[in-house]
């Protein structure tokens, strides 16, 4: 992977917030969209409800995969689209936890609206451990790689200066 290819790469990871989520439900995929934010550590944090499907799907199977688009402005075919997908294997951070404060911290500074859900006892912070990546960077130009050379281009890229 080139250097250019490393810079959308790191865009498209860290300059968004919004993925779509897939996890299981007694085998079967669900998918849904959620709020994600980098812990700087080789990890993505999302912090959601249980009363949501997806919520109960990590809780029974926690293994999980985040996809990311380009936008799609409807100028180009939408094949040539930047997309990455990320496996995962997903923990709860608990709340009685040392890691707790840090995860949370880290999310509210990147999503202030969240400060307040994190008061509400439904809520459950999950820690996605990266496995693999899938990056496509258009037609033609696709890269498996692992969470490690996704950081990597992200620190090079000054995505968590």
């Amino acid at each position: 992977m080139d250097v250019v290819h490393e810079a959308q790469l790191a865009r498209l990871v860290f300059a968004n917030r919004w993925a779509a989520l897939a996890t299981f439900n007694g085998g079967i995929p669900h998918s849904s969209y959620v709020a994600y934010v980098p812990d700087g550590e080789g990890a993505l944090l999302v912090h959601i409800s249980r009363l949501a499907k997806h919520t109960t799907n990590l809780l029974k199977n926690p293994q999980a995969s985040l996809s990311i688009s380009e936008p799609d402005t409807g100028g180009e075919d939408p094949q040539t689209l930047a997309r990455v997908s990320l496996q995962a294997g997903v923990t709860v951070i608990e709340r009685e936890a040392d890691a707790y404060q840090t995860a949370r911290d880290q999310y509210v500074q990147a999503l202030p609206d969240a400060q307040q859900l994190f008061s509400f006892a439904d809520f459950v912070l999950f820690k996605f451990r990266i496995e693999e990546v899938r990056f496509v960077a258009g037609f033609g130009a696709s890269f498996t790689l692992s969470a490690a050379t996704l950081w990597r281009v992200g620190v090079e890229n000054s995505v968590f200066s």
